[in-house]
């Protein structure tokens, strides 16, 4: 069994490293390439840098408050102790990010105080909603941001952080995981659900056993959302990665990479270098091989995702 990893020495950023094929998948980049191929060529080859946004750095501010709550002895795991953790736990924040710090630069109107304590207001009514769908007090997580990574019998190599890893006495395990937006409609569950089965793929292949369940909780609209996988709900999301795989491997040796519009195109970082919106990616940074050469289906050997 191979053990369950941690996260070596901080990569440089993005920015500073070459070009490099992919040769690990995340769900969040598998979910980049469904959506968009270009999207994903865009992040992961080549690693344009994106601005931050208000409300990423809010998913971030929530998920590290409740991930320290859980440091208190359990009687003091109050939605009261959660909120006052707030105003901290961005300030660790922006000494980790400061690029944060832009996202209240003054441009005209409200001072960038006075906007900055409107929207922790916010990241607090978040904490306060998650007190309704769960009880800290009667937790005990086995790990929070558990980074995991494994290698499948293909050669693919997947990781991710996985929120929160609970286990009951008897053994059984719950992989959980925190959004700060709202439940997806009934139609969108299965994708909504992706994320948590493909980390309970790999705790499966990390640990020889099929978690026993799995929860979304929706800090945005206070919903809950569980399903219990079985063997072969995660034997079909490996095919489907594989299969995903395979797909990223043949653009990135082509430089094929088509963009898919649709609504989300509108929260896109990287619309203005769409060619679906009258835009121009940067030159392709990577060697495109032959035809000859296309077809023979080498795996890249850098990481770059």
């Amino acid at each position: 069994m191979q053990p369950i990893d941690t996260p070596g020495a901080p990569a440089p950023p993005a920015a500073l490293r070459p070009a490099a094929p992919p040769s690990s998948l995340s769900p969040s980049r598998a979910g980049d390439f469904m959506r968009c191929p270009l999207l994903y060529r865009l992040r992961v080859i080549d690693r344009l840098p994106e601005k931050p946004n208000a409300a990423a750095a809010r998913g971030v501010l929530v998920h590290a408050v409740l991930e320290r709550l859980f440091d208190l002895p359990a009687a003091e795991r109050t939605a009261a102790r959660a909120r006052a953790m707030v105003a901290g736990e961005w300030e660790r924040l922006l000494a980790a990010r400061p690029e944060f710090a832009e996202l209240f630069a003054r441009e005209g109107g409200a001072p960038a105080a006075e906007r900055v304590a409107e929207w922790l207001a916010t990241a607090e009514q978040l904490v306060d909603r998650w007190f309704t769908l769960e009880d800290p007090a009667r937790l005990e997580p086995a790990e929070r941001e558990l980074f995991v990574r494994t290698t499948l019998d293909s050669g693919l190599r997947l990781r991710g952080i996985i929120d929160r890893v609970d286990v009951a006495p008897t053994g059984e395990v719950r992989i959980v995981d925190y959004k700060t937006g709202r439940a997806p409609p009934p139609e969108y569950a299965a994708e909504a659900l992706f994320q948590l089965k493909f980390y309970a793929l790999v705790l499966w292949r990390l640990r020889g056993t099929v978690p026993r369940s799995l929860r979304l909780v929706y800090l945005g609209s206070g919903d809950v959302l569980t399903y219990d996988p079985a063997e072969a709900d995660l034997r079909a999301v490996e095919r489907k990665l594989l299969a995903l795989w395979e797909a990223i491997e043949r653009a990135t040796r082509t430089g094929d990479w088509p963009p898919s519009p649709s609504r989300l195109c509108d929260w896109c970082p990287h619309r203005a270098l769409c060619p679906a919106w009258g835009g121009t990616p940067p030159p392709y940074p990577l060697p495109v091989a032959t035809d000859a050469a296309a077809g023979e289906g080498e795996r890249p050997a850098a990481e770059a995702d």
